[in-house]
């Protein structure tokens, strides 16, 4: 079972997907950031949920998060512990309203994550992890007061199917099949999907693996990192090294994979792939 940390970070997740589905229920405007990526009142109204409850739960602790003004980095690189908040990773999706969006919150310890929580509002999967503690899933919340809690179900990947299922972007268009097909020698069976979803999906026995080729964010991967990891899996630059965070005044991720069978030697694949990529 989760513990008490990681439970209350599962009701701050929940109030924040709460606030999300207000907006998300009625008419919204979309404005455009500075990078041209969307901005909703939805990811404003989680945002203001987060800051203020990771305040109340760990007060002291600093907070990067997408929509707040980054510290710089000559105050960061002291940093040994602090949160990396996503407060609604697939803006583009929820302008879509397909629902395949998360709120996503992780503790990085030493440049690490160490506890993860993804939700996805719409059907209220909740994930949590800690680093060397386990994962878990659950379903949906209790319906209200009195009401039992849903039960938390344990994760585990799966060996590497035949043929693989490979989880990829819905919104961003990065060619991957090429590289793909270095990395598998097989055919494979492609399953879009948006968000922290995917890591998500191999975390549960789902899909194979995700390769993202182009610009990421450390808020948009640190926290199903470390659900992935806990269930078996690993996210790897293109180098075969696990992603690592805060370790330079950028925050945008290296190209990575994401895979659930760690039996496999990646690092050689990605080797191979690499050659015949350039």
């Amino acid at each position: 079972m989760p513990d008490a940390e990681l439970r209350a970070l599962a009701d701050l997740a929940r109030r924040a997907g709460e606030a999300i589905l207000e907006v998300y229920r009625g008419d919204f405007s979309v404005t455009r950031k500075l990078d041209a990526s969307p901005l909703t009142a939805a990811d404003l109204a989680a945002q203001r949920v987060i800051l203020a409850g990771l305040d109340a739960l760990a007060p002291g602790v600093p907070v990067v998060s997408e929509e707040a003004v980054l510290p710089p980095w000559e105050e960061r690189r002291h940093w040994r512990r602090y949160f990396l908040v996503d407060p609604l990773d697939g803006t583009r999706e929820f302008v879509k309203r397909n629902g395949e969006f998360t709120v996503n919150i992780a503790l990085v310890e030493d440049h690490q994550p160490a506890l993860g929580v993804v939700l996805a509002p719409v059907d209220g999967s909740l994930y949590l992890a800690r680093r060397g503690g386990g994962v878990w899933l659950q379903q949906a919340p209790a319906l209200g007061e009195g009401q039992a809690e849903p039960p938390w179900q344990p994760l585990r990947t799966r060996p590497l199917a035949h043929p693989p299922v490979v989880a990829g972007s819905r919104s961003h268009g990065a060619d991957t099949h090429a590289m793909l097909a270095d990395l598998l020698g097989t055919d494979y069976v492609a399953l879009p999907l948006g968000s922290s979803l995917k890591f998500c999906l191999i975390a549960r026995g789902q899909a194979d693996l995700y390769l993202r080729l182009g610009e990421t964010s450390e808020w948009d991967t640190a926290a199903a990192q470390c659900v992935l990891e806990e269930a078996g899996g690993a996210v790897l630059d293109l180098t075969g090294r696990p992603l690592r965070y805060n370790t330079r005044d950028s925050l945008t991720n290296p190209e990575f994979l994401a895979v659930g069978d760690t039996g496999v030697d990646w690092p050689a694949r990605l080797r191979h792939a690499l050659r015949e990529r350039y």
